[in-house]
Formats: structure tokens, C-alpha cells, sequence
């Protein structure tokens, strides 16, 4: 008997970011930050649903707006505990497997998706990541983030996480405890290894980064090929300069296996 897994992209996304208000919704090539994140996300063949995950504080409601025009479900809850706003959207969508993105991240790519969530089919594990380091040259690019993990581990992070920054990253507790879990952190295919481009967004020069590489390669109806994203930063030096500086807010770091 085939068991059936619901696969659930759940979006994390709130307008109270701390260096730059409001960018989620920031406007890149004409539609907001976070339609772009949903359209690229949409293009993942291993998902059957994606829901965006925001909060109760009245300065998200035009993420919850944006969520109904594009017909996606959207989830309320709690602002500062995501851990808690995580498993409450997961149980909310009946999720099996849910897929973590944050929707400061518009050039997030379905490929590496797809891959990520077939090999943690494939291992049966637990909890399945890609490399994010710049001090690691087999390191994806920031901003291709993208974390698997089945709704029984995130319900022992529920119950199990207490420490604040625990409940406000939703999976630090997995890889406090590894003796918990099956865990994998994979390295990039070699095509991708660019530790140090930035395609995420934090601050201003990170969203003139983004807004340039789409004013080059964006065609409307269509989604950018991560190929390409690498290819005009590798011919153009100038381009990753513009957000070289920024400094990423330090989380834990695990090893990691090749892909």
C-alpha cells in the first residue's frame, strides 16, 4: 500500500523586519516581493500546497490581501513564537512534509526544491537542508534557503523547544539534538556553489541587487532560471558588489553532504 505524504510549502513572511520595513511586499519588476517567492515556488513539481504564514499584527494585513488575490491560504498567528505560527499552519493545511521558505528570498529556486524534498524521501529522514555558509565554497547562494522536515518533528520542536530563539527560528532545537533526528545539510551541485552571492533580502542594497537581476532577466509570465542569475553575476563583478558588505545574522552551522 502506498502511503500518501501531503507536501506543504508553508512561506514565512511578516511586514516587521528590522532593517527593512515592509519588504516582503517591496515591488520588484512590477508584483510584490512575496508573489515572486509564490510563482517561483509554484513551478516545484514534490509540493502539493503552499501556504504563507503570517501574523496577527494589524501591519500584515496586505500580506494577507496579496494571499487571497493569489488564491493562497493564509495563516495568522503569533508574531514573535513562528515555531508556534509554524505548526499551527501545518496542522491548519493537514501537511505530512513541510517545506520552510521565508519570503525575503525572490529568486528562491524549484529545482533545488524538488531535489531537497526527494532526497529526504529518498533517505527517509527527518530533516533535510540545504548549505548556507559563506565560509563554505560548496555553499549555495543566500537566499536559496529551503528546509524539509516531517510534522512529527515539528511537533517535537512544539513541545520539546523553549528558549526564545528556539520558538523565533522554528528548527534550532533539531540541530541542538541530532542524537533526535535524521538529519542532512546538503552541499551544492557544483553549478551552484557561490558562497558568497547574496540573493536574499535584508536591507536596501540587497533589494537594488534583486531589482537589478530582474530588470535584466525577469520576462513576465515566466520565472528566472537560477543558471542565468549565476551567469550575469559571474560576467558582471560590479553586481554582487552592491551588497558584498552585508552581514547575515549568524545561526548555528552543521556539516554538510554532498548532493
Amino acid at each position: 500500500k502506498v502511503v500518501y505524504m501531503k507536501v506543504v510549502a508553508i512561506v514565512q513572511a511578516r511586514m516587521g523586519s528590522t532593517r527593512l520595513l515592509g519588504k516582503v511586499l517591496k515591488e520588484v519588476a512590477g508584483k510584490p516581493m512575496l508573489e515572486h517567492v509564490i510563482s517561483r515556488l509554484k513551478q516545484a513539481k514534490t509540493l502539493d500546497e503552499i501556504m504563507v504564514a503570517t501574523s496577527v499584527n494589524e501591519r500584515d494585513e496586505p500580506i494577507i490581501e496579496l494571499s487571497k488575490r493569489l488564491g493562497i491560504d493564509c495563516f495568522i498567528g503569533s508574531e514573535e513564537d513562528v515555531l508556534d505560527r509554524f505548526f499551527k499552519a501545518a496542522e491548519q493545511a493537514r501537511a505530512d512534509t513541510i517545506v520552510r521558505v521565508t519570503a525575503d528570498c525572490p529568486l528562491i529556486d524549484p529545482y533545488i526544491v524538488d531535489h531537497i524534498v526527494s532526497y529526504h524521501f529518498r533517505e527517509n529522514l527527518d530533516c533535510t537542508r540545504n548549505l548556507i555558509d559563506e565560509a563554505n565554497p560548496k555553499s549555495f547562494p543566500r537566499g536559496l534557503d529551503t528546509e524539509v522536515f516531517n510534522m512529527d518533528v515539528l511537533k517535537r520542536c512544539y513541545e520539546l523547544a523553549k528558549k526564545t530563539y528556539h520558538r523565533e527560528h522554528v528548527t534550532p532545537f533539531v540541530y541542538e539534538h541530532p542524537e533526535l533526528f535524521k538529519l542532512a545539510v546538503l552541499e551544492a551541485p557544483e553549478n551552484y556553489r557561490r558562497p558568497n552571492y547574496r540573493l536574499t533580502v535584508d536591507t536596501r542594497d540587497d533589494l537594488q541587487l534583486i531589482r537589478e537581476i530582474y530588470r535584466q532577466l525577469y520576462v513576465r509570465g515566466e520565472i528566472i532560471n537560477m543558471k542565468s542569475v549565476i551567469e550575469l553575476l559571474d560576467k558582471h563583478p560590479e553586481l554582487p558588489r552592491i551588497n558584498a558588505h552585508v552581514q547575515q545574522k549568524k545561526l548555528k552551522r552543521l556539516p554538510a553532504i554532498d548532493l
